[in-house]
């Protein structure tokens, strides 16, 4: 079985890719509606 510590690391590491994960959508729903307005113009 992990130990406290693995845990707490493994926790860790999930909250930073779900932060950047849900960063990186953002960044890329904006770059595709400037795409779009672009095309649409």
């Amino acid at each position: 079985m992990a130990s406290g510590n693995d845990v707490k690391a493994a926790t860790a590491t999930y909250e930073a890719f779900i932060k950047a994960a849900t960063w990186g959508t953002g960044v890329i729903i904006v770059i595709v509606a400037i795409v779009v307005g672009l095309i649409a113009s």
